[in-house]
């Protein structure tokens, strides 16, 4: 990866976390170049053999790709648990039921699978005369849960593949997105994509984006079953990592959005500065934190959470520390200002509305306060 990259550091975490029991459908771009250039690879396994399982696809289709593998696993792992069943209606011993039983009741689940599935393991080879346990044992490499991701970068989420994505997620299935948003096609040399922002220089847009950027997040909300979370690892670790963990262990779709600095965004401080700038993006209110959880829905909470505080009035400096908005500038001065100005205008706007979401009593509030005057 080019040097402070802000894409790497999410896979690292990510297969950290979940490595062991991941499987990871790669979109072709930055992710699938240092994901996977041969004859090195930055995925690893454990001590005991198990890492990522990881395998590239084309531009356009990560979300088809990563489903037909789910579905494939889904279908192997419904085939064990009705010999699972099979089996417990034969007479077998009682410590062999208990762990059956076990694994069935916690299939779904990932901590549970494996624990049981380690049981299944230890005591299924005594039985290698029993046909069906037999079987169940040739079947061992599906007792832990996988955990499914979808690896792509924002040309290939908000543009190329995103009516794939968006089958995905209206599937229900419980299968998770990574979005790497670069806000450019990062890979094929900078050029815009919808997920580049209003005003901003690159390839295609050289007099500057003249349209707003893709809200993909909130047209995922529209779901209500869909788990979407805005993060940004330099500006707020913790709020990252409960994303992360709340994306993976809900049983349904999720789509997770991290900011990413590149190369292409020519940052003034250097690229040694890129953590640090995910922080200024989302002080200023570039960047917004959030993550929407059906799981509260379905408690009659609140699903929205705005993890984000109110910007701090400094976008406009955010925006000249990086050479995509400055250069405009210099070439287009007039035209600089009107859609610097645009965008800061959109930003703000798109912070009230999240901060709506998380507290839709304040509408009511603020009509009050009109009403009493």
């Amino acid at each position: 990866a080019c040097a402070g990259c802000g894409e790497t550091p999410y896979a690292k975490l990510l297969t950290q976390l979940f490595g062991e029991r991941m499987i990871i459908g790669n979109a072709t771009g930055c992710t699938s170049i240092w994901g996977g250039s041969a004859p090195a690879i930055p995925y690893c396994v454990n001590k005991d053999g198990f890492g990522p399982t990881w395998g590239n696809s084309l531009f356009e289709d990560p979300a088809e790709f990563t489903y037909g593998m789910f579905l494939a696993t889904m279908q192997r792992r419904k085939k064990l648990a009705d010999l699972m069943h099979e089996a417990l209606n034969t007479n077998i011993p009682k410590k062999v039921k208990d762990a059956l039983q076990g694994w069935l009741d916690n299939m779904k689940d990932a901590e549970g699978s494996k624990k049981f599935g380690d049981q299944l393991k230890v005591l299924l080879p005594d039985y290698k005369d029993n046909p069906v346990l037999s079987e169940i044992a040739d079947m061992s490499l599906l007792f832990t849960k996988k955990s499914y991701w979808i690896f792509l970068g924002d040309g290939s989420a908000y543009d190329i593949s995103f009516g794939g994505l968006d089958h995905v997620m209206a599937t229900g299935e419980d299968i998770n997105i990574m979005v790497f948003d670069t806000e450019v096609y990062s890979n094929t040399g900078g050029q815009a994509s919808k997920a580049t922002p209003t005003g901003s220089v690159a390839k295609f847009t050289a007099s500057g984006k003249k349209t707003c950027k893709k809200d993909m997040g909130r047209m995922a909300m529209t779901y209500g079953y869909v788990y979407v979370a805005s993060v940004a690892m330099g500006a707020n670790k913790q709020q990252m990592l409960k994303a992360f963990t709340e994306a993976e262990s809900y049983d349904g779709p999720s789509l997770i959005m991290g900011y990413a600095p590149c190369i292409n965004h020519g940052i003034k401080k250097g690229m040694g500065k890129s953590q640090e700038e995910e922080k200024l993006a989302v002080r200023s209110g570039y960047w917004p934190l959030y993550r929407y959880n059906p799981v509260l829905k379905a408690q009659g909470k609140n699903p929205f959470i705005l993890d984000s505080k109110k910007p701090d009035g400094n976008f406009q400096e955010f925006l000249s520390g990086e050479v995509r908005y400055a250069s405009l500038q210099k070439t287009f001065p007039e035209e600089s200002k009107k859609l610097t100005v645009r965008l800061e205008k959109e930003y703000m706007e798109r912070y009230e509305t999240l901060k709506l979401l998380a507290d839709p009593k304040s509408i009511c509030d603020e009509d009050k306060k009109e009403e009493n005057k």
